[in-house]
């Protein structure tokens, strides 16, 4: 166990109070001065199933949940017969010795049990119920890892402030009933960690990407509610009222989409959210986006598929879709965030390009970095951001002519007037048309306007791709090994290339946020400089390996591929690298 970390999984039955401990658990560190990042692998079920939450708190920051467990906190029997063995020596398993039993003999040498008799503690209390187990192996767990008592029973206040005095008082008694015990009768596990002074907040990707939109001036949000999606929603409709953002639950992801690009038509900023199966749906209206140049932002959060798949799980599946989204050739962005506060950065990114160059900002992010649990500084969230709104009319001076809303312009992008502006009149249809948005294609196709028309609106991802800065080598530049990732997979790559560096094994790193303009010339001069890259997604197929090798020609000398729904680990990555290391060697 390291001295300046600890990692805590904590697992029971949907409805076990999993996820309220660990959020009590999280703030409590963050409020010590302490770097948390949590993962919480649920079920879709309200009751019931396995649910495995993991908190790895650090001195230092970290980027993923690790692949070390120093302690477990059993809510019930399945978890220790899931997880016993997964706890490292020095560790030990916190549990209700009235519902689980552990034969000692069977965990790992140096591995504790911490028998806790819930029922034998409730006999003093009227309330007798043993659902309060977890907040007494919480309270257990704060003396057997050196945690101040107070800062979580202050916590536990402003949790319950809203249900009255008596269930804070409950809730504190059980929390010292399980402290007091631990500290009587078991050894302590390790030294506390020491925290900081620097201020955090506990938030997630999706949060954050709900905060930047709003941040960007986003005034209307339309979703229809799916995992992992849905937090963004619930957000918006905590804040709306507050922050004056429109938001709309609507009936199906076709009406969601519809009502996001109709609110862009007239001038609103506007964002949908959903997942790959709801994606699915909007794809058409992609398609109507682009043709009617209307800015719209389009959150994808991934989870695994194909069709309803694994509702609470993660992948990266989804990247063929969202490049193949709706018929024919147009323009849009399509940005993947590659850690929980880029999640705000590309909100704020994702309005300004929608409105500069009126298309479509897809934002593909998955269900790992939009639902995990970290903190984050305060200093890096920039709530002052810059909001360009584009070429938008105000009023028509006609001494330049008759108003063209779909302009032939040598950037690609025309003057947008938004409804009811004077001198303004226009068509904004989904066929094709010409400068006025007058159509083209019922009687008779005119086949030098749509030519004309098609290149001009294909112009724009020239400007676009201008705005992308290329992907950077992280790590040694002369590293006979490179890891390639794109999205969030970024954190633990990073931790898996130091963990090989300590083996003697030099690898760097590439990480791809900006997918869809693709500077492919550009990219392929780095690509062309490495020697042995492996390309690590969270597909079946390799996906981005696929388009990368379309985009630049370049065919990299292995993959490193996940899907079985849990997210990447360090040692996953460095035994995938060793191992193929060492095949390269005995060919």
């Amino acid at each position: 166990m390291l001295e300046h970390e600890i990692t805590v999984g904590i697992g029971g039955a949907a409805g076990d109070g999993i996820a309220s401990t660990g959020d009590t658990l999280s703030k409590s560190f963050s409020r010590a001065g302490i770097d948390i990042y949590v993962y919480n692998s649920y079920q879709s079920v309200i009751r019931g199933g396995h649910v495995w939450l993991r908190l790895r708190a650090s001195q230092e920051k970290v980027s993923n949940h690790g692949d070390h467990l120093d302690v477990v906190i059993a809510l019930n029997q399945d978890t220790v017969d899931q997880h016993a063995l997964e706890v490292e020596p020095g560790g030990g398993i916190i549990f209700n010795s009235d519902r689980i039993k552990i034969d000692e003999a069977h965990l790992k040498a140096g591995v504790k049990a911490f028998p806790i008799p819930v029922l034998e503690l409730l006999k003093s209390f009227p309330d007798k119920n043993p659902i309060y187990q977890n907040i007494i192996d919480l309270g257990a767990l704060l003396a057997l890892t050196g945690m101040d008592f107070q800062v979580t029973a202050d916590l536990i206040k402003e949790t319950f402030e809203k249900k009255g005095e008596k269930v804070i008082e409950t809730n504190i008694n059980m929390l010292k009933m399980g402290y007091d015990y631990a500290k009587k009768n078991f050894q302590p596990l390790r030294k506390a960690l020491k925290g900081d002074s620097k201020k955090r907040m506990v938030t997630t990707g999706n949060e954050l990407i709900a905060i930047g939109a709003t941040a960007a001036g986003c005034k209307f949000y339309s979703a229809y509610p799916m995992t992992p999606a849905t937090s963004i929603l619930q957000w918006m409709a905590n804040r709306g009222t507050q922050y004056g953002v429109v938001v709309k639950q609507a009936e199906d992801e076709i009406s969601v989409v519809n009502m996001a690009i109709g609110a862009g038509h007239v001038g609103v900023r506007s964002m949908c959210g959903t997942s790959g199966g709801g994606f699915a749906l909007m794809t058409e209206a992609v398609g109507a986006a682009a043709m009617t140049e209307t800015p719209v932002v389009i959150v994808n959060v991934m989870r695994g598929g194909p069709s309803t798949g694994l509702p609470t799980k993660t992948e990266q599946g989804d990247l063929n879709q969202v490049l193949g989204a709706s018929q024919g050739d147009f323009p849009r962005a399509i940005i993947a965030p590659t850690h929980i506060v880029d999640c705000y950065n590309v909100a704020v990114e994702a309005h300004n390009l929608a409105e500069i160059y009126q298309c479509p900002v897809l934002i593909l992010s998955d269900l790992l970095v939009s639902e995990h649990h970290e903190t984050v500084y305060l200093d890096d969230i920039k709530f002052d951001v810059p909001i360009d709104r584009g070429q938008v009319v105000s009023k028509w001076d006609e001494s330049k002519g008759r108003f063209k809303r779909y302009q032939f312009t040598e950037s690609g992008v025309s003057p947008r007037a938004l409804p009811g502006t004077e001198g303004t009149l226009f068509v904004a249809a989904t066929d094709e048309h010409d400068e006025d948005g007058v159509l083209v294609s019922d009687v008779f196709t005119n086949p030098v306007i749509r030519k004309q028309m098609m290149e001009k609106r294909m112009r724009k991802l020239d400007e676009i791709v201008k705005r992308f800065p290329l992907p950077k080598i992280w790590g040694a530049q002369d590293a006979e090994t490179t890891l390639i990732g794109w999205g969030a997979s970024g954190g633990v790559i990073q931790e898996a290339i130091s963990l090989l560096a300590k083996e003697g094994i030099k690898v760097n790193h590439l990480q791809f946020k900006y997918l869809y303009p693709f500077p492919g010339e550009a990219v392929l001069k780095i690509l062309e400089k490495l020697k042995t890259t492996y390309i690590v997604e969270a597909n079946y197929t390799g996906q981005f390996a696929r388009y990368l090798r379309g985009e630049t020609g370049f065919k990299p000398t292995g993959q490193i591929l996940k899907y079985d729904g849990e997210p990447f680990e360090p040692l996953h990555i460095v035994k995938e690298v060793k191992e193929k290391k060492a095949y390269a060697r005995s060919r």
